[in-house]
Order: structure tokens, then sequence, then C-alpha cells
């Protein structure tokens, strides 16, 4: 048997009549001029992402959700229909189908654009019900079916149906503010993996067992339909195991995901590679780019699951989304041309001789643009500057508007012929409506210039009359903006230079005023808002990321200082401030930092290495920040010893751009050299014998020293008294100021200076403890190990229901047990240390706080919980 049984010429020879009279040549007509249009304003937008607001998402969406899901919807259903020896669907309602999901992504892209979660909402939902409908055709079409060979292959049709189901629900959740900046990250990792390896990837993969041999000319082999079968099992469970992991945010189960559906690529790509050398195959166009397009899937795949494995979910989600463009240029778009190059000649020609007239046009060329195309890809992959990206993309849009070129040719002669043949009107009418929707997005595209209320205006520009002028750095980074609250007094003249320090491209736009032009990372551009008179929300326009955080509160004060009323309805939806929701809960998978000291170590000396290196954690409920740390911690490991032990630190310098030193309070000696900076790269041992007790301070040496302590560059070392009593439990509580923003920026240093963190903490972690309490049982004595690291701010610590028999600071006790006298706080200045022991009386839940009542409320709080 030979694969040709069950291609598409094999349908339109099994269906002579209906596939003619019927008007299905002229339907895949209509569709491919559908497919041909959406690639054109895909290019225009792709062209417009310098100065366009959300060009590069539209130019994405244009092509996946306008050229390849029109493309994957008819042909789906056309090679359903071969493979199940099924009859032709309703036509008018394959043409109603086809109309609706051109519909709703023509109302997904405008209410994106136009910022309208209803429409987003109707059109999402649309989609939704459009595409299930699909689906449901497809199981139809199973049933009382004569079935074939291949009919297995339909299961991947069905399985990306239901992907493309999840992906808008995901897509309508970024794009609206039900994602929320908890799981936006992971949120948006699902919708990019459901999508292109979902929506996308499984159909492809499944029609290259039939296409593959069919395009070669080959005999198709023998175990074809149960290795289809095992590619569908590993790739669709893996697509599900990865898409409900990401949504949860579970990185390591997303992993196992993708190396699953990995795979089972490998298993088609063996099946594949075995088909090519059983005989000589023809070489062709269609066959090269589609085995150039497989080659491209795999090596996504692979980078994809390192990506993964790699970091966090924050920055997984910068680096797949980098990997994007590599998806859509090397493996989708070249499966769409590899298949059009075969497909269209069969379908539109009435005969040999006029299919290889029209598979000639396809073909011009073709060696030099699949090279292009395939170095533009590269070159897109490749860790290079943005200017070579950019010249990759450039590239490979030079080759796709070659083939677009040539298709628009081959799909013109097409419609001649349709029109010789005396077709009806009602295909006309509606491809003059499909068309109508068309227009006007091309011409939002086209005509929209550099933003959407006027172009960002050069640094220094005059606001024009205004009394009192002032210039605020603006930094996008993080999914926040920095600060993300301005007040001006009434009638000031206000700048922003906007500074974008995230990986990803950012932009900024104020409402009722100017907008930037997307910025990568490092650019620049200032913005003039003039005289600023009433409350303004200025935010990053790109889908999802408003939703997610990014947006920024510019309020008026009065000569008298007040804010003035009717705060805009559409600021911050959440504390732009730096407020931090302390009520919400934490990511999935998080642990509290264990708060037990541990016992000291055998032996008088104690080696550790502590390596400096960049971190990014969780520093509060759902707030992720990227820390400085000593051993990816912040605070560092606590070291614990006794009086005399000797204490031998080596420092491994990690962080790929800063130098960095080392200073231990417990220790006693000349600074110059066991201090001193040490560059990226570099060791550093720092030996000192402990020879007081204490609870003392260890930090960054290298200046300036604000900015690495409050960045998380500290740490306890805890040297025991001689003849310390043993108590049942120990707990160490290092306080500290928690500043968010990008490290080392402006903004970040500004609130270190001005001494107005985002939080404080113990720990690290801002109410991390009454979220975990620590646990003991009533009667047992705890000692409480203190630690004031600031930078800037002391600590009162306090534990309410219980009075401290036992206080020791800075070296000396001043409370025993014993004494008539019972002490309610710690108090310590910012470095210095010590401990209190108490005893729970009775079972309950005992807070623990900083009692500066500003500091316990904005996370320096904690819990005890005590059981019988």
């Amino acid at each position: 048997m030979t694969s040709q049984l069950d291609s598409p010429a094999a349908a339109g020879s099994r269906y002579p009549n209906r596939f003619k009279q019927s008007g299905l040549k002229a339907r895949h007509l209509r569709a491919h001029i559908l497919v041909v249009a959406w690639l054109v304003l895909a290019l225009l937008a792709a062209t417009a992402q310098q100065t366009l607001p959300v060009a590069r998402w539209l130019a994405i969406h244009l092509f996946l959700l306008g050229a390849a899901t029109t493309a994957i919807v008819v042909w789906s259903e056309h090679f359903a229909v071969a493979l199940l020896h099924a009859k032709l669907p309703d036509e008018r309602w394959s043409d109603a189908r086809l109309a609706g999901v051109n519909l709703a992504v023509a109302g997904v892209l405008t209410g994106v654009w136009a910022d309208l979660s209803l429409l987003i909402g109707i059109a999402c939902a649309l989609l939704v019900a459009v595409i299930t409908a699909h689906l449901i055709v497809l199981v139809r079409m199973g049933r009382g079916a004569l079935g074939g060979r291949l009919a297995p292959i339909v299961g991947f049709y069905r399985a990306a149906a239901a992907a493309l189901v999840v992906g808008a629900v995901l897509g309508w959740m970024l794009a609206t503010a039900h994602a929320g900046p908890r799981y936006y990250a992971g949120l948006r990792l699902a919708h990019i993996h459901v999508m292109l390896l979902g929506w996308i990837g499984l159909p492809v993969l499944g029609t290259l067992f039939m296409l593959w041999p069919t395009v070669l000319g080959v005999r198709m082999a023998e175990r074809a339909t149960k290795v289809a079968r095992w590619v569908l099992a590993l790739t669709g469970g893996g697509l599900v195991v990865m898409v409900a992991a990401l949504a949860v945010g579970w990185r390591w189960a997303a992993v196992t995901g993708v190396v699953m559906y990995a795979g089972g690529v490998g298993v088609a790509v063996e099946l594949s590679v075995r088909t090519v050398r059983r005989r000589r195959p023809i070489s062709s166009a269609a066959a090269w780019t589609l085995g150039a397009a497989t080659g491209w899937l795999v090596a996504g795949v692979v980078a994809d699951a390192a990506i993964l494995a790699a970091g966090s979910l924050v920055e997984a989600s910068d680096g797949v989304g980098s990997l994007v463009l590599v998806w859509l240029a090397g493996f989708v778009a070249q499966v769409l041309i590899g298949a059009l190059t075969y497909l269209l000649p069969i379908v539109l020609g009435t005969g040999p001789k006029e299919r290889a007239t029209l598979r000639a046009v396809l073909e011009r060329g073709w060696l030099v643009r699949a090279t292009v195309l395939n170095t533009g890809v590269a070159l897109l992959a490749l860790p290079l500057p943005s200017v070579v990206g950019m010249v990759g993309l450039l590239l490979a849009a030079a080759s796709a508007v070659a083939f677009l070129a040539l298709t628009v040719r081959v799909l013109v002669r097409g419609v001649g012929r349709a029109g010789e043949g005396g077709s009806s009107r009602r295909p006309v009418l509606l491809g003059s409506a499909a068309g109508v929707v068309l227009i006007v997005l091309a011409v939002m595209v086209a005509n929209s210039g550099g933003s959407i209320d006027g172009p960002a205006v050069a640094a220094g520009t005059g606001s024009g009359g205004a009394t009192v002028s002032r210039t605020v750095n603006v930094t996008l980074a993080n999914m926040r903006i920095q600060p993300g609250r301005i007040e001006v007094t009434k009638g000031t003249g206000l700048m922003l230079k906007v500074t974008n320090k995230d990986a990803q491209r950012h932009d900024l736009k104020v409402d009722d005023g100017p907008t930037t032009p997307l910025l990568s990372r490092g650019e620049s551009r200032t913005l003039d808002l003039g005289q600023v008179t009433t409350n303004r929300t200025a935010w990053c326009t790109l889908p999802g990321h408003r939703a997610a955080g990014m947006t920024l509160d510019i309020v008026v004060k009065t000569s008298n200082g007040q804010t003035t009323a009717g705060h805009d309805k559409r600021m911050s939806m959440t504390a732009s401030s730096g407020g931090l929701d302390l009520a919400a809960d934490f990511s999935h998978g998080w642990k509290p930092r264990d708060a037990s000291l541990a016992p000291v170590a055998d032996g008088a000396v104690h080696r550790v290495e502590l390596h400096a290196v960049r971190r990014t954690v969780e520093v509060a409920p759902g707030v992720q920040q990227q820390m400085w740390t000593f051993g990816g911690t912040a605070p560092g490991p606590t070291l614990h010893g006794t009086v005399g032990d000797v204490f031998e630190i080596t420092l491994v310098n990690d962080d790929p751009t800063m130098g960095h030193g080392i200073d231990f309070h417990a220790g006693s000696l000349a600074p110059d050299q066991a201090m001193r900076t040490i560059q990226p790269g570099q060791r550093l041992i720092y030996r000192f014998r402990a020879e007081k007790a204490g609870a003392w301070l260890y930090h960054c040496s290298t200046a300036p020293m604000l900015q690495h302590l409050g960045n998380g560059m500290y740490g306890a070392v805890i040297i025991d008294p001689p003849g310390l009593a043993k108590v049942d439990h120990e707990y160490v509580l290092v306080s500290s100021e928690l500043y968010l923003g990008t490290p080392g920026s402006a903004a970040q240093v500004a609130k270190m200076r001005q001494d107005t963190p985002d939080a404080w903490v113990f720990n690290g972690i801002a109410a991390q403890y009454a979220k975990a309490p620590l646990t003991l049982k009533a009667g047992e004595r705890a000692r409480f190990w203190v630690l004031a690291a600031g930078p800037s701010d002391g600590i009162s610590f306090h534990i309410v229901g219980t009075v401290f028999d036992t206080v020791y600071k800075e070296g000396a006790y001043l409370l025993k047990p014993g004494q008539p006298g019972g002490s309610q706080v710690l108090d310590l200045a910012a470095a210095e240390g010590g401990f209190v022991e108490t005893t729970f009386p009775a079972a309950g839940h005992y807070s623990f706080v900083d009692h500066d009542m500003r500091h316990a409320e904005a996370g320096a709080m904690g819990m005890v919980e005590v059981s019988k």
C-alpha cells in the first residue's frame, strides 16, 4: 500500500463530483486567500514593531491565530475526510465555521488593540464555540466511516482542537485582569505551549505521517500507524502535563511534560529519517522545507526544556518568549510554506500538467529562499546582539514575502479559473465580508505611526510655560514600573525618563498622553506630559502586562500637600506605591526559611564556601524579586560556633557583572586584604577567630554597602556564650528591610536613601512565619536569637502573650532567670544582635512582631503556634 492511497489527491479522486460540483475547490481557494491576507497583515505588523506599541503581539497573533488557524481548520477537516473515508461535511456549515473563526480572530485582535475587555471576552467565547463545533465534526466523522490505515492520525486533529480551546481561555485570562500578577508568568508559559506545541504542533506531527512519504514519493512504513499512536500518546500526554504544571507553577513537572513531548517528536523524526533512507526519495522544495521545519521544532523543544529547567518561571517566561520567534519563523512558517507548495497545486490544478505548472511557480528560487529563511532563523536563535537578531528577522521576512508573491500569483490564476467556471456569488460575498474585516485591520496596523496618542518627544523638550518642572527616572523591569507612584504639585511640568532594564521589551503609555515605542533592554525615551493638573495613570500596553501590575500612578497634590480627589478608576490593580498584599498566598511549592539554629558542628575549625550569586526569590506573597546573595539565599546561611572557634570562609564571586567582598563583625583583623573586593570568577579566603560571644552580622564589604546590604548580602554568625544552657528550641530571626525593584536602579537606590522600604522582614521574606508558624509545645523553653541587619533600621522585638526572663544584648546579659524583673522587648539598633528566652504557658497562637508597628504591619511579623 502506498502513501498516495490516503493523500489529498486521492481525496479529490475519490469524490470527483462533489470535489468539483460542491464548490470544495472554490472553498479552498477562498480559505487560502484568507491565509495570505493574514500573512500580509502579520508582515506589516512585524515591520512596525519598532514604533507600534503592540505590533509584536499583533504580528505573532495575526500569523498564528489568523493564518495558521485558518489553514489548520480547513486542512484538518479535509485530511480527516480522506483518512477516515468519511462523507464530506455540509459545505454551508463548514463555511460558517471558517467565517466564525476569522470573525473571532478579528475580534480578539481588535479587542486587545483597543483595550476592550468585553470584546476580547466575546471574541474568545466565539472562538471556543467555533472550535468546539469543529472538534465535534471531527469526532462525528469517525462514527460510521469506513476508516482507513491512517485513521488514528485524526486523533492529532481532535487533540489540537481541544488545545486551542484551552489556549483561548488562557489568552483571555492574560489579556484581561483575570490572570493576576501572581500566576501571570506560569499562565503565559502555559498559553504559549498549548498554542504552539498543541494547536500548531500536534496537527503538523500527525499530518507528516501521511504527507512526508507522499511528498517524497516513497512507500509509507508498515509501522506508521503504530508509531502514530505512540507519538500522540507521548506528545498529547506531555502537553497536558506541561500546561497543567505551568498553570499552577510546578516548574519541574512542566519540564517532565516537555521531555515527554520531545520524546514523542523524537519517535516521529526517527520514522521520518527511516522513510528517507529506505529508498531514493524525490528531492523537492516541499520535502526540504518540511524537513527543515521539523529540525527547528526539535531544536526548539530541546531549548524549551533547558530554559524551563534553568530558572524560575519568571525567568523562563522571558527565555521562552525569545524562543517564540524561532518557532514561528523556523517551524510554523516553513511548515506552511512546505505544505502549501505541495498541496496548492493539487487542490487548484485541474490535471497533471496544470499541477506541474503551478508547482513550478511555487518552487521558483526555493533553494535561495530556504537558505535565506533558515539563515535568518539561525541568527534569531543564537545569543547574538539585538541588531543581528533584527537582521535575522528581516531575512526571514524577505523569504516569506517572496513566497507570498508566488502564492498570490497561483491564487490569482485560481480565481480567474473559478470565474470562468461561473461559481455562485455566495463565495464572493463571503470573501468580500472577510476582506472588509481584514482591510480595517490593515488600516489600523499601517496608519498608526509611532503611538496611539502621539510620539514620544526628545529629551529636553520643555513643557511650554510650566512655572515648575520636574524630571523623574522611570524603570521598567520584572513586570513592574518603578517608582509605582509619583506625587507632584498641581501645575508642575512633568517629564518621565523611561528606561527598560528588563530582558523583554516594554513600552509606557500615559493616559490621555504620549507613549514610548517598544524599548529593548537598555533603551530610554523621555515623555513630556506638560503641566499636570489631574491624576493620571501610565502602563505597559503589551497584552497582559498591565493586568500583571505594570502600572504607574501620577497623583496631583494641592498647594497644601493634599492629594486631589477623583483618583482614576483605571489606576493600578495592585498597590503601586509599594504596598504588598500580605494576606495573599505564597506561590505553589514555596517553602519558608527554616528558622531553627543548627547545632555547632564538630571541631574547632569551621570551613564554609560562600558563593556570591544573584537569585530571583519570592520575598512576599506572590512577589518575585532578584536578590544579591551569599549562597543563594537572603540572608545568607547562619554560621554557628563557640568562643575560640576558627572560621575559614572561602568567598567565590559567581556574579557575572559585579565585584563583591565580605566583612565578618565577629572577627578582629585588618580589613585591607581580607575584606577587599574580588571580581567575577575570583576567590578569597577570609579567616578569623571568634574571640567574643554574641549575635554578629556579616555582610558585603563592597561600596556602596547600602545597596549590597539592601539587596540581600548579609547574614548572621552566632557565637554561644560560655556555659549557655540548653533549651527545647533555638531560633534565629534576622530582621531587615526589603526594597523592591531592579537592584541598583535609581528608583530602588532612592528608596534606600530615603529609608522608605517596601516591607520589613524576618529572614528575608515578608510575613513568611505568619503563613508558616514556628511550632512548639506548651511548657517548652525557647531561645530567639535576633539580629538587626538593617541596612538602616533597627528592631524592637516582642512576642505577644509572653514575658522574657532572659535578655542578652551585644555580649552581655541584661536579665537572667531568677531575677524579679522581666522584659517585654529586645531593642536593637542596625547591626546589633542578641537573644531572649521565654516559656510559653499554654497552647495558643503567639504573635511575634517588630513593635514599631509600621514595620509589623509591613511584614515584620510572625506566629508561634503552641500545642498542648
